[in-house]
């Protein structure tokens, strides 16, 4: 394998787009990767797309080009297989900002997990079956900014350029180990919209409402202090942690500060104090007096439904150590949900239920089928 890659073609105009579209179309199988600006916006968007075919290298420019639609037609094309490296992320991002769908997927490092690679990222896979070196650092770049420097553009194309060599050698492992149907079956259920992944709109003081540390009180001016937060870090477009961290939050509702010379001693910076210390003093106060947020009641469920669901995972688990690999491969976390709370009567309803997973209700029917106490006769 040579170690010297020609340049790969930037494409940030309609007429290279529409150039490597026909490129693209043309092949059975195109790797693909984006990169978005998750650690340096307010709302993340996908700033760069990197594709793959046999003989080129692409870097596509979206911050560009205002019309990706003719991308669409590759991504749903199912004579043309998709190669990603941890497709979730990826599809989740090109799906929400531009509406895609998906057809005939291949991931890489779910295949590793369902191998049962004790490590599975693109850099420790490279380096170990090509000696191929990359430079982590550049996962954390902002990928907004223009023009990408050099050591960007490398370390882009190298998520993309050894996928298809990659996916060959781990089908071929996927195939020794008689594997290959469980990975196949994953990937036709990520190209499906999954609803039950799709992010809640729910307020963003709601994620601490769990923490059994905090008071109703507390608990209440945390939520003054996330919706000033949430609007600072809107009209500056950066991530909310770059506004104030979730553990200065905590101490301002644990000890709220009387005056400015007290929010130094909650973990606020001199030039937090200077920029924001009088809206802080103001969201607390606001907090101790406001009415108390009430916490959402998670519904609990009965106690035969734990029963299934413990039994469940007891033998997952046990499989899972016996095959060395993680739990969820051997029954993914939503039918270990659905099989918990609506438990089949009989073989048929079980072959019903794990439709979409053929190959794992062949192997490990009887089991589930035992575990859950229905009889089953073979």
């Amino acid at each position: 394998m040579s170690n010297v890659l020609p340049p790969p073609i930037w494409v940030n105009s309609p007429d290279q787009l529409g150039k490597m579209v026909e490129d693209l179309a043309a092949q059975s199988r195109v790797a693909v990767d984006t990169e978005s600006n998750s650690l340096h916006a307010y709302r993340e968007k996908v700033c760069l797309l990197q594709f793959s075919s046999s003989k080129t290298d692409y870097l596509v420019d979206p911050l560009s080009l205002k019309d990706l639609s003719q991308l669409a037609s590759i991504f749903s094309n199912p004579n043309i297989e998709k190669i990603f490296h941890a497709a979730e992320y990826d599809l989740i991002c090109l799906r929400r900002d531009f509406e895609f769908t998906f057809t005939n997927l291949f991931d890489t490092m779910h295949a590793a997990r369902v191998l049962g690679y004790p490590a599975v990222g693109l850099d420790k896979l490279l380096g170990d079956k090509f000696g191929v070196k990359m430079d982590k650092r550049h996962q954390k770049a902002n990928w907004a900014a223009r023009p990408l420097t050099k050591e960007q553009i490398h370390y882009a194309r190298l998520d993309t350029h050894y996928l298809s060599d990659l996916r060959d050698a781990l089908e071929n492992e996927l195939k020794e180990k008689d594997r290959l149907y469980f990975a196949v079956e994953d990937f036709q259920r990520a190209c499906r919209l999954d609803d039950a992944k799709t992010r809640t709109n729910g307020a963003a003081w709601e994620r601490f409402a769990g923490r059994k540390d905090l008071s109703p009180r507390e608990l209440t001016v945390v939520a003054q202090l996330c919706n000033w937060r949430d609007k600072e870090a809107e009209r500056l477009d950066r991530p909310h942690y770059k506004v104030m961290m979730d553990d200065v939050l905590i101490n301002l509702a644990k000890n709220p500060p009387e005056a400015r010379e007290d929010l130094s001693a909650a973990g606020l910076s001199e030039k937090q104090i200077r920029l924001w210390g009088d809206m802080v003093l103001s969201a607390t106060k606001h907090g101790a007096q406001a009415p108390l947020v009430e916490r959402r009641q998670a519904e609990r469920k009965n106690d035969a439904v734990l029963r299934r669901l413990e039994k469940l995972k007891a033998w997952r688990k046990n499989l899972g150590t016996t095959m060395q690999v993680e739990s969820d491969i051997i029954l993914p976390r939503p039918y270990l949900a659905a099989l918990s709370e609506h438990p089949p009567k009989d073989v048929d309803e079980l072959k019903e239920m794990m439709k979409d997973t053929p190959a794992r209700f062949e192997k490990f029917g009887a089991q589930i089928l035992k575990t859950l106490g229905v009889k089953y006769a073979n």
